[in-house]
């Protein structure tokens, strides 16, 4: 089967790039895939950054780019037994014999009630979604031809001595210039800052960031705010360094969404929450915002916590780290709970999708 893959995000690597390039991974087993992308070392980055193997595909020209013709685009669409498309709110008409769209985030603007939106959608075999809080936001006529499949999460946790460690991973983005970032890493930073000034002690909060050029001067004003206190910055790290740092924190936070209008942006939420994952896999409990995909990842008071407030966000924070045998209990549970997200468990689903 001839396979094409496009992902119109590769130049900014995200977990949207893992899943579409995962799918890549998997079906160029058995399959001849292609890559829609004119730049060639993205798609290198995205394989080095998230240990994939995407040896076996072929990048070729972007056919979904505005400098490529309308025409010419739909007659090389022609070749293709099936095209994979992660979409960001339009349906491209393709003459596949199969076209399958991805959604990563709520996209209650997505249409499906004009003639020509009818029209597009009539040819779409399956969307998957990348959990169901994504899902709950699209319209019903795009959620019915709609399944959740799970992005694959590997686990590569290392046997290494826990430490007094509180982990975040995401990168940092400001939503807006002097605004705060859509991760919440001020947020935290501030939130620890207060508890260590009201007695916390013995514990160092670390931030695995992920930062691009156009960013660097939002993010300076967040480490300078974390000066003086137990903060580490770990920036732009490799996959494989990554894991270590997961091995060692005992802790993981995540606030994406705190203090947003989701109502009116519900995009602001964290759409599933990939790093939670790999920080349970590795033992380190998660304490983390009670929405969006979060809620379907961590069951709450088994194998991780749920908060809404700054204050439950401090006192889970400080039960866990004042009660050794209750942090054991959900760090074996969190590792338990990871395993249902693995990448073997993405493969058999996308198998019974796509063929």
């Amino acid at each position: 089967m001839r396979v094409g893959i496009f992902d119109p995000y590769l130049d900014d690597i995200g977990g949207g790039e893992r899943y579409m390039m995962s799918i890549a991974e998997y079906l160029s087993n058995i399959h001849h895939v292609v890559i829609f992308w004119d730049h060639r070392s993205d798609v290198k980055k995205i394989q080095e950054q998230f240990s994939l193997d995407l040896s076996r595909c072929k990048v070729e020209a972007n056919i979904f780019s505005k400098s490529y013709g309308f025409l010419k685009r739909i007659l090389e669409t022609r070749k293709y037994d099936a095209i994979i498309i992660l979409s960001d709110g339009s349906m491209p008409f393709v003459l596949s014999k199969k076209l399958y769209l991805h959604i990563q985030q709520p996209l209650s603007k997505m249409d499906d009630k004009s003639f020509k939106s009818k029209l597009k959608l009539s040819r779409v075999s399956k969307i998957f979604f990348n959990s169901e809080y994504s899902r709950s936001f699209v319209n019903a006529g795009i959620a019915q031809k709609g399944v959740v499949l799970y992005p694959p999460v590997p686990l590569n946790a290392k046997a290494m001595k826990k430490e007094n460690i509180i982990l975040h991973v995401g990168r940092f983005r400001a939503r807006n210039l002097g605004t705060t970032d859509y991760k919440k890493q001020d947020f935290m930073v501030a939130t620890f800052k207060k508890m260590v000034d009201r007695g916390f002690k013995d514990w160092k909060f670390v931030l695995a960031v992920g930062v691009h050029d156009e960013d660097k001067e939002n993010f300076n004003r967040v480490q300078e705010a974390a000066k003086g206190y137990p903060i580490e910055f770990l920036i732009n790290m490799n996959n494989k360094k990554l894991w270590e740092v997961y091995s060692k924190a005992k802790l993981y936070w995540h606030a994406s969404g705190f203090g947003e209008d989701l109502k009116a942006h519900p995009e602001y939420a964290e759409h599933f929450g990939i790093s939670t994952v790999e920080a349970m896999g590795a033992r380190a409990v998660p304490v983390v915002i009670n929405t969006g995909g979060q809620k379907e990842i961590v069951q709450n008071g088994k194998n991780g916590f749920l908060w809404d407030t700054t204050d439950e966000l401090m006192e889970k924070t400080k039960t866990l780290t004042k009660d050794n045998k209750l942090w054991e209990k959900m760090s074996n549970e969190a590792a338990i709970r990871a395993k249902i997200f693995s990448k073997e468990r993405f493969c058999k689903e996308l198998d019974k999708i796509i063929l």
